[in-house]
């Protein structure tokens, strides 16, 4: 990390009252400087918390929009705003309004990688981490899931009695990682369990020890005797795993694994975003009201 340019963040972030934020997929030199890491979600409750009154999020263009959802009294900054998510972008509201009049009645439920607008127009929200106990939360027994079809049906393998239907999005980053690609590492390194993110596809998902989110992925192999593991997430997730874990091998599933967006943001870009305080995110108050609700209804889901 350049020194001259961390300090002067540091005293950027001090003069703002500004708190850091970086998902767990950024550039490691990104995450090394936050204030606080994680998940996208999570992220954004964390800074909800805090008593900055400047959030500086180093992520996705969704992600700030669920800080400004959470804290409409502070000012968002997302320092590359040509950050998006393909994923979030396979779905718009005129589409899933169009899907709603087809199965009227039918709750909706949206992972909350998604835009605020789709996530107003849906009944709750889900994380990767909490996604089967939000559809086992839901009375009714049908459901439409949006917008990744690969969690949604890593989902309802445990769901049987549910219906579902899934909006055919997904994660091209995930995606990329091949049955082939994870095969050819598990021969190269026998003695390693496989981890694997719920976007990942199906026929990806039925060869791991252990499917999960990116946090619990930081729990399963803090908590495990294991040695080596083959993680099949975004390549980012390995720099914390492997601080926290330094008598541990973390090996990524497949070159592939690396999200462009994700990359995008540099330390550069953070503080010329604090120089400038922009760019902001800003989610209109008629939107940001509605996701909440979505937002709230799945944080009131009793945990196991």
């Amino acid at each position: 990390m350049n020194d001259s340019i961390g300090q002067e963040i540091r005293e950027l972030l001090k003069r703002h009252n500004a708190v850091l934020l970086a998902h767990n997929y950024m550039r490691d030199e990104v995450q090394e400087m936050a204030d606080i890491t994680g998940d996208s979600l999570a992220l954004s409750v964390e800074a909800a918390k805090t008593k900055a009154d400047v959030i500086v999020f180093c992520g996705v263009h969704f992600m700030a929009e669920s800080a400004a959802i959470l804290s409409p009294d502070k000012k968002v900054l997302l320092p590359r705003p040509d950050a998006g998510c393909p994923m979030a972008d396979m779905v718009t509201v005129e589409e899933l309004e169009a899907l709603k009049a087809k199965h009227p009645g039918v709750p909706v439920v949206t992972y909350v990688n998604s835009s605020a607008e789709i996530k107003a127009h849906s009944d709750i929200c889900c994380t990767s981490a909490n996604a089967l106990r939000v559809v086992r939360s839901l009375t009714e027994d049908e459901l439409i899931f949006v917008p990744d079809r690969n969690l949604g049906r890593w989902v309802a393998r445990f769901v049987p009695e549910k219906r579902f239907v899934f909006w055919e999005g997904f994660c091209p980053t995930h995606e990329r990682m091949t049955v082939e690609a994870v095969q050819r590492k598990k021969s190269e390194h026998p003695d390693a369990l496989f981890i694997c993110h719920p976007e990942s596809a199906p026929e990806v998902s039925a060869l791991a020890d252990h499917v999960c989110s990116t946090s619990g992925m930081y729990d399963y192999c803090r908590a495990s005797s294991a040695r080596k593991f083959i993680v099949g997430t975004e390549a980012g997730i390995l720099y914390k795993l492997r601080i926290e874990n330094p008598g541990k091998e973390f090996i990524l599933a497949s070159p592939a694994l690396i999200c462009p967006n994700m990359k995008l943001t540099s330390l550069e870009d953070v503080l010329y975003s604090l120089q400038t305080m922009s760019p902001v995110v800003t989610v209109t108050e008629e939107t940001r009201v509605k996701a909440r609700l979505a937002l709230d209804r799945m944080l009131a889901v009793p945990r196991d």
